[in-house]
């Protein structure tokens, strides 16, 4: 009995160790003997390479349809300075050499937005204002020269056009259908680092009285824009083209959140007139407006705060010559109805210049109509938020 014991101990020792060798340095015989045997392996699934993500939120296809519609802009100037007393003096040129005071040249860059495949680009007026030499690169990496279709620096627009056909071009969109809260990309060259995409939504719409520009109406947006982003492209989930980036609301001059688009809408009116005429015609009457504020109301025994305050009149102006004297309130411009000063601005810009038009004022309490002959806006340099030079 006691050698079967001994026996048997010795097998079971045996199998044990041929167990553990096999368990050690082939365990793949084990799970093909467990399967065998009926006993439900566990496999964890592995998503394929190939299979598509269908539940996570993606853009992609926006960015893919408007990216190669977005171009980067370098423009060149010349910096022009007078040349230095001593450049004639051998020791001073010893020092300094023979090109003290000379040109120098001086390099910045934005984006621009294709908007025609005849080669039409918009960017902003103040990517390109002053530029000696314009330069594109295209998404593709091609790079062109570009020539200076026209600018309007009232809405910081400008229509640039190189050489080619075929390109690429954004579809535009409608602000119309656009609300707070909607899901925006912006698509630019941020601080030269190439084409880059951020995302963000609609924080506001009809900003003005920012001082950016002189007419404003902007989508405001806290999707990424940083310097570079200048004239790039603010589009929908479609890759519709919504707006053309414009400015920052910074105290660093990096993103903060609070970025600034001009609307489709704008741009559209202001890209055709540049492609037609090369500048955009606007009236304009020769007055300093100023909104009504509660305590003005009260000063002037006002019952409502429509309109706006006429602070100063331009001699020689239409107004001046149509009989408006500071401190008129003009409610309406040809029979329609002044809410604000952007809304006479923007009421005064749609008039035709040599167009004779009806204005009324409120003068000491009583309305006056008066007849004035528009005249032409002038040109004007605004003030500006940070911007993508």
């Amino acid at each position: 009995m006691r050698r079967l014991w001994l026996l048997f101990a010795q097998v079971v020792t045996i199998a044990l160790a041929l167990w553990f060798i096999v368990a050690t340095l082939k365990p793949e015989w084990l799970a093909k003997n467990t399967s065998s045997a009926g006993i439900a392996s566990t496999r964890v699934p592995v998503l394929e390479a190939s299979s598509p993500i269908t539940s996570q939120a993606t853009y992609r296809e926006s960015a893919q349809r408007a990216m190669p519609a977005v171009v980067n802009i370098f423009t060149t100037k010349e910096a022009k300075q007078s040349a230095h007393p001593f450049n004639n003096d051998p020791l001073f040129r010893r020092f300094f050499g023979d090109g003290f005071g000379q040109d120098e040249r001086q390099f910045s860059l934005g984006s621009g937005v294709i908007i025609s495949p005849e080669g039409y680009i918009l960017t902003n007026n103040h990517v390109v204002e002053a530029a000696d030499e314009i330069e594109v690169a295209l998404a593709d990496g091609r790079k062109v020269s570009a020539k200076l279709v026209g600018t309007d620096p009232d809405t910081d627009l400008a229509v640039i056009k190189v050489n080619l056909t075929g390109l690429p071009s954004i579809t535009l969109g409608r602000i119309e259908g656009t609300k707070v809260g909607d899901v925006v990309l912006a698509i630019g060259n941020p601080f030269g680092v190439g084409q880059t995409v951020t995302m963000g939504i609609v924080s506001a719409l009809g900003r003005n009285h920012l001082g950016i520009n002189t007419f404003e109406n902007f989508i405001q947006t806290d999707a990424a824009i940083n310097p570079g982003n200048s004239g790039g492209a603010l589009v929908d989930t479609q890759g519709h083209l919504l707006g053309i980036n414009t400015a920052i609301y910074s105290r660093s001059g990096g993103s903060l959140g609070i970025g600034f688009a001009i609307p489709v809408t704008t741009v559209k009116t202001v890209m055709d007139a540049i492609i037609k005429n090369g500048q955009v015609v606007r009236g304009w009457i020769g007055v300093e407006p100023q909104d009504i504020t509660p305590e003005l109301a009260e000063s002037f025994n006002l019952q409502k705060s429509s309109g706006t305050i006429i602070a100063g009149v331009l001699k020689g102006g239409p107004a001046d010559k149509a009989g408006v004297k500071p401190g008129d309130i003009l409610i309406s411009v040809a029979d329609k109805p002044v809410s604000d000063t952007v809304s006479m601005l923007n009421l005064v810009a749609q008039l035709s210049p040599g167009e004779t038009v009806k204005i009324t004022v409120l003068r000491k309490s009583r309305e006056a109509v008066l007849d004035l002959t528009v005249g032409r806006r002038p040109r004007m340099k605004q003030p500006r938020l940070p911007q993508g030079e």
